[in-house]
């Protein structure tokens, strides 16, 4: 009777027992199905780096021309706009020089116009030796007649062709003077000739080299690694202090070797900053990878033909590309960390750049209006020596 009663109250405890049991296998069975759909259809499309770093251009700004530091007009962490003074040199030695060469660009002007005028003054000689060897031949002609007749001596008519040979030696030598004379200056006004051309060269180098005793900034950006000091003695090319834009970042992210089989070119990328953690995320796209692993890239390659050899996995740059607009919302700074989530769901993009980059990586024109400045005040000094000749 007691074996009946415990059999009864065994039985549905047992069944309980299994539906519990089938609920939670039921239960992890849906868990590993959405896990495995979820990589399958998720994570398998994506490649996850967090040994990735900020990136950037860092303009080193230098001097065109040796001098001594008078004035320094930026710091580190300040902005500077593109064009903006932030060095200036002791201007005297370069003014100095493009006085001198003003002077010099006057004097060939006025040269020049003589040369032309000596020309000229040739031309005159050679008219003026015409007639004499013309007279210097009539007189012969009419005593050539005479020596016939006995009428004068024949030392007389020796004397009237040697004037004729002596005239037309003085007509040949003022011909050729002439020509001489011509030749540098024929064919072309006084503020062409080649000798103000040569001048006008000379000035307009010694006028931009005192413009450039003024450093500009190339670009604009922020001040780092200011190296610069008052009363510095530089010399041209010396660094003086870095301009990086911050407007125009990327990351260098360094994925394993076996990442890189799906990553193409025009992939959308998420970049998580540690500046700002979570809270923000810097969308960008894959814009390049490197020629080469960071290894081959280093001071010391590796050996690997040595007899100790370990495998290591490599690593290759990718340049992600970050959106302008997110860097002017939450700005970055180069060489912070950074995590970078590639989605390889699209791979019809190619692996290397198809083809050569025809736009310029950087320009500014900064540099350009000294030149035409330069001209106007050469040309300038030209007029005010040309004259009436002109």
């Amino acid at each position: 009777m007691n074996a009946n009663i415990e059999s009864t109250a065994t039985t549905p405890a047992n069944g309980k027992r299994r539906r519990i049991l089938l609920l939670i296998a039921a239960i992890f069975i849906v868990i590993g199905a959405s896990w495995a759909a979820y990589w399958t259809l998720v994570l398998a499309k994506r490649e996850k780096t967090d040994d990735a770093y900020v990136n950037g251009n860092k303009v080193v700004l230098s001097a065109q021309i040796a001098g001594t530091v008078i004035a320094v007009l930026a710091d580190d962490t300040q902005l500077v706009k593109a064009g903006q003074v932030l060095v200036k040199l002791d201007p005297i030695d370069a003014q100095t020089a493009m006085s001198r060469a003003a002077s010099a660009l006057a004097q060939t002007v006025r040269q020049v116009r003589q040369q032309k005028a000596t020309a000229s003054q040739y031309d005159s000689e050679i008219e003026t030796r015409r007639l004499e060897l013309a007279r210097a031949q009539i007189d012969l002609t009419k005593r050539e007649p005479l020596i016939a007749d006995h009428a004068i001596a024949g030392e007389e008519v020796r004397h009237a062709q040697e004037s004729v040979q002596l005239a037309r030696a003085a007509l040949t030598q003022a011909e050729r003077l002439s020509l001489s004379a011509h030749a540098l200056v024929d064919g072309t006004p006084v503020d062409t000739n080649p000798a103000v051309l040569q001048a006008k060269d000379a000035f307009r180098d010694a006028w931009i080299a005192a413009q450039r005793n003024a450093v500009v900034a190339p670009v604009t950006g922020y001040i780092a690694e200011r190296s610069v000091q008052l009363g510095q003695h530089i010399q041209a090319g010396e660094a003086l202090m870095t301009v990086i834009p911050l407007h125009a970042l990327w990351v260098d992210a360094n994925f394993k070797e076996v990442q890189l089989r799906n990553l193409r070119i025009g992939q959308n990328a998420e970049v998580r900053s540690d500046l700002y953690g979570g809270s923000f995320i810097f969308h960008g796209r894959v814009q390049g990878m490197s020629a080469g692993t960071g290894a081959a890239f280093s001071l010391l390659p590796p050996q690997n033909a040595s007899g100790n050899w370990i495998k290591v996995v490599q690593r290759v740059p990718v340049r992600i590309r970050i959106d302008d607009n997110d860097l002017v919302k939450s700005p970055l700074r180069v060489g912070l960390s950074a995590t970078v989530t590639v989605d390889t769901t699209t791979r019809s993009g190619p692996v290397l750049a198809p083809e050569a980059n025809d736009e310029p990586v950087g320009d500014t024109q900064v540099y350009t209006q000294d030149l035409a400045k330069a001209n106007a005040e050469a040309d300038a000094v030209v007029r005010r020596n040309l004259g009436v000749d002109h």
